[in-house]
């Protein structure tokens, strides 16, 4: 499994917050503690492309968790830019056309992680949305197909952690959203773990949003997890 120079480097902060102000409150509050931050929808659209950019020039790791799906040339043109922006980690669905244009317009530094499936669904969200397939079985099908097609990682609940590493081998990626330190309100995540429980279950990186974002010390909370992850 990849192994990371800086321990910190397990551990991304979610900044699902409004806008970028707050953003850089909180990273300044987190400090030296995180050294890997997440933007998603509800930053990306409210200043959060460029904040990515400059957390980059700063040193920082950027996870842009954009979720990208759309004919084959409209995904690799946006792969294309995101990589101009310094990110280190782009998600687009694991959908093989989606995932083909990916890599396609994969620039250098940045990985491409395929979201198999969201850890909000359960299996009867899954066939809600007309998948005949279990929740665990379309994961262990996708991480086969992105990995065919040269995807660097994978998104995925740890809890399927287990089977998606046997199908994208020692060398890929494993990144879990989901995770709640011990007493941590799961919130709208069906399929969590524990920090050290993702550890253990060979999970590379741990993406960590509320438990953070919402600590009255989000250094603190940052340094816990990192420090769980440290002694598994």
């Amino acid at each position: 499994m990849p192994e990371s120079a800086d321990p910190r480097d397990r551990l991304i902060v979610a900044l699902d917050l409004p806008d970028v102000a707050a953003a850089e409150r909180l990273v300044a509050r987190i400090g030296d503690a995180a050294t890997f931050y997440k933007i998603g929808y509800r930053l990306a659209y409210a200043g959060g492309l460029d904040f990515a950019a400059r957390l980059a020039r700063e040193g920082k790791k950027t996870f842009l968790d954009l979720k990208l799906h759309d004919i084959g040339n409209t995904v690799e043109e946006g792969v294309h830019s995101a990589s101009a922006l310094g990110a280190t980690f782009l998600t687009v669905h694991a959908y093989p056309q989606t995932m083909r244009a990916a890599v396609r317009g994969r620039g250098p530094g940045l990985k491409i992680l395929a979201v198999t499936v969201l850890t909000s669904y359960d299996d009867a969200d899954a066939a809600e949305a007309g998948y005949a397939l279990p929740v665990a079985d379309l994961v262990a099908q996708r991480a086969s197909q992105a990995a065919a097609i040269g995807i660097d990682g994978i998104v995925c609940a740890a809890t399927e952690a287990g089977a998606v590493r046997g199908r994208i081998g020692p060398s890929g990626l494993i990144v879990t959203p989901g995770i709640r330190p011990a007493g941590a309100e799961a919130g709208d995540q069906k399929r969590v773990m524990t920090p050290g429980q993702a550890r253990a279950a060979g999970i590379d990186h741990v993406v960590v949003g509320r438990p953070i974002t919402g600590a009255e010390d989000p250094r603190a909370v940052a340094r816990n997890i990192v420090a769980e992850m440290e002694n598994v």
